[in-house]
């Protein structure tokens, strides 16, 4: 029986596997997890030193179960009554910087769905702030054009969008006021009623202001009774010392377990799957090492470039953008130990020891690019410098490939590559773990693929599309021998009907609740920072030149040099699959006997030992005559297979929950 801590993390940790259990069967669950989280945290983060008070340890009522779809469902769970007074709480959402792209775009529809779905407290406000001048009848009309009915549940999508608007709220102010987060605080207090305040600040804005309105959120409207987090959106910082110092006054006004620094790619569907792929399938964990993987790369490309952003972009460039965040933070999930609890700091401790074990990265294991006017198809595409907000002479990298190292016993002399691009020929985020070819292979002389370049892959295709599929060995259909790459594919939109939920709802989610698991943690950034550092100040101080790329190509040349160098080649350029009618048996077995090759055709030596086995059960049967057991025409076969399978603890594998 499972029992849960009161310690956020860690009941939320196995709680957390919300995914496959749908929103009623979850919504509980849910509210437990907040109140104990509003418990823990309470303790740690207030002000005014205001005691807490401890949850009992709750039990579920039951083992995990599987629904009729194969999903697994966790118990119900018997619950306190101190632990769902959800009447005596509620939960308080600001938006910092409401007004911006961010905001409109991601942060309010991602509320919205969370509201839709029943995963927000029962009480719950939501405010905007930002410099702009609004009433809340403009803020929700702002907010209406963004919202959408994208959700499984599309019933009463109207309603529902109409009594979540009627929970938003405006109130505009300066970012460096204190009188106006005061005035925040106020407006706040009027919506919680008395309860217990749990506040939730959103820093949607850019980072030079971040220190100004945490300390103006801290100081001046910090919940009074309950918790008060603060999510942070990157950049955190340019390089290790801005990073440093970012978090050293971030410090100044909250405490670690507060800053909540968010990097929505983790709360990616398939980079959250990444562990459980692992971790949970006895075919892949085995494999996960230097002993049976050559190479795993790092894809992140765009089929579009700055479009107006430049004045940003070319502040920071790709590798700042992308590589030292994203990615990075993907390769440690992929390449870290087995943790020793799904609990937040386990996990984070195992990043951490990756990032730490990885080998200082070189210039000259990194390549640059930057994209340049190309004409296509009658249609003309800018160069990145024809940005109207980037300098004529940037030598900003707009594409970035880099070969990484982790000097440890597992992963000792492996390559992980990386790459990033803006304006590249497609739209694509994805994993590939390619796999060592097999040793004395049989068939390297046979005509087809070259084996030592076609060797198994596993491809996690993080977006579009989302997909898992394993790339094989296979013969081509035909008469002859020829091999091929077939993939064995998962693609999540043919197996779950249930829409995939937007990065950003995950985030927040877990941010309300308490969960750090997929946000980063300070060391993780200083170890991050500590691997980029130096390269990216070699590159500005000696003004290396970017490789020049067209716009809509698959990026610089040079980044298949450097793959080239450790003998790997990129695994999204690559070969189309065949198209071939598979022919007839007889007449593969009639030109292997024209030909004289016999190794489909039965020796006299088989035959012997083949009958030797059946004989004695067929002549027993017969003598004895068995009747045998009756079965309806069109059934599963007689109910006595089931019992011979069962003597063997076996379960016949065409009898379960087909798709």
């Amino acid at each position: 029986m499972a029992t849960f801590s009161p310690s956020s993390s860690s009941s939320s940790s196995l709680l957390h596997q919300r995914t496959s259990i749908p929103p009623k069967q979850c919504y509980y669950s849910r509210k437990f997890s907040l109140q104990q989280s509003t418990k823990r945290v309470s303790a740690i983060h207030l002000h005014d030193g205001a005691s807490t008070k401890k949850v009992s340890p709750v039990k579920a009522d039951g083992p995990a179960t599987i629904l009729k779809d194969g999903i697994l469902s966790m118990p119900s769970v018997t619950l306190p009554e101190e632990a769902i007074d959800e009447e005596n709480s509620t939960v308080s959402i600001t938006v910092v910087g409401a007004s911006g792209d961010l905001a409109k775009k991601k942060i309010f529809p991602a509320l919205f769905a969370l509201y839709y779905e029943g995963y927000l407290p029962k009480h719950f406000t939501i405010f905007g702030y930002a410099r702009s001048k609004m009433s809340d009848a403009e803020l929700r009309t702002m907010v209406s054009k963004t919202l959408t009915c994208r959700i499984d549940q599309r019933e009463n999508c109207g309603e529902k969008m109409d009594r979540f608007l009627e929970r938003c709220f405006y109130h505009p102010g300066q970012y460096d006021s204190q009188q106006n987060f005061l005035e925040l605080d106020k407006k706040l207090k009027e919506h919680e009623d008395g309860r217990v305040a749990n506040r939730l600040f959103y820093l949607s804005i850019p980072p030079n202001i971040f220190i100004d309105a945490v300390k103006c959120a801290s100081t001046s409207a910090s919940a009074a009774n309950g918790w008060t987090r603060v999510i942070v959106e990157k950049p955190f910082g340019r390089d290790s010392e801005s990073s440093a110092a970012l978090t050293r006054s971030l410090k100044q006004y909250l405490d670690e377990d507060q800053i909540f620094r968010i990097d929505h790619y983790l709360g990616k569907e398939l980079v959250e799957n990444l562990s459980v792929l692992r971790f949970s399938n006895l075919i892949f964990e085995p494999l996960w090492s230097r002993q049976y993987i050559r190479n795993v790369q790092f894809i992140f490309a765009e089929d579009f470039g700055t479009e107006g952003r430049g004045g940003y972009f070319d502040n920071y460039g790709i590798i700042r953008d992308i590589m030292q965040n994203h990615l990075l933070q993907i390769l440690a999930l992929f390449a870290m130990e087995t943790p020793v609890s799904l609990d937040a700091e386990d996990i984070r401790n195992e990043k951490v020891k990756v990032l730490r074990s990885m080998r200082p990265l070189r210039v000259e294991d990194v390549v640059t690019g930057q994209y340049k006017s190309h004409t296509r198809g009658g249609v003309k595409y800018p160069a990145y410098t024809d940005d109207k907000t980037v300098p004529n002479d940037s030598l900003t990298p707009t594409f970035a490939a880099a070969a990484l190292f982790i000097d440890n016993a597992r992963w000792d002399g492996v390559p992980f590559l990386m790459k990033a691009g803006k304006a590249l020929h497609d739209r694509r985020a994805e994993i590939r773990v390619q796999f060592r070819h097999v040793p004395g292979n049989l068939y390297n002389k046979n005509i087809g693929t070259d084996l030592d370049e076609a060797t198994n892959e596993l491809v996690i295709r993080v977006q579009p599309d989302e997909a898992i599929y394993l790339k094989i060995n296979n013969k081509v259909p035909g008469l002859g021998m020829r091999l091929d790459r077939s993939n064995l594919n998962l693609l999540y939109a043919a197996r779950y009907a249930k829409e995939i939920p937007d990065a950003y709802e995950r985030l927040l989610l877990d941010a309300i609740e308490g969960e750090r698991r997929l946000f980063i943690r300070s060391d993780e950034l200083d170890a991050a920072w500590s691997l980029f550092t130096p390269v990216l100040k070699e590159l500005e101080e000696k003004k290396v030149l970017p490789e020049y790329y067209p716009y809509g190509s698959r990026g610089p040349v040079g980044s298949h040099y450097l793959a080239a160098r450790y003998k790997v080649r990129w695994g999204d350029v690559g070969s189309e699959q065949y198209a071939k009618e598979i022919p007839d048996a007889y007449e593969r077995l009639l030109l292997d006997a024209i030909e004289g090759e016999r190794r489909l055709f039965i020796r006299s030596d088989e035959l012997d030992a083949a009958w030797s086995l059946f004989t004695p059960v067929l002549k027993e049967l017969e003598e004895k005559k068995v009747l045998p057991e009756y079965y309806p025409y069109g059934s599963r076969g007689p109910v006595g297979s089931h019992y011979l399978a069962a003597r063997y603890k076996v379960r016949w594998g065409d009898v379960g929950s087909e798709q």
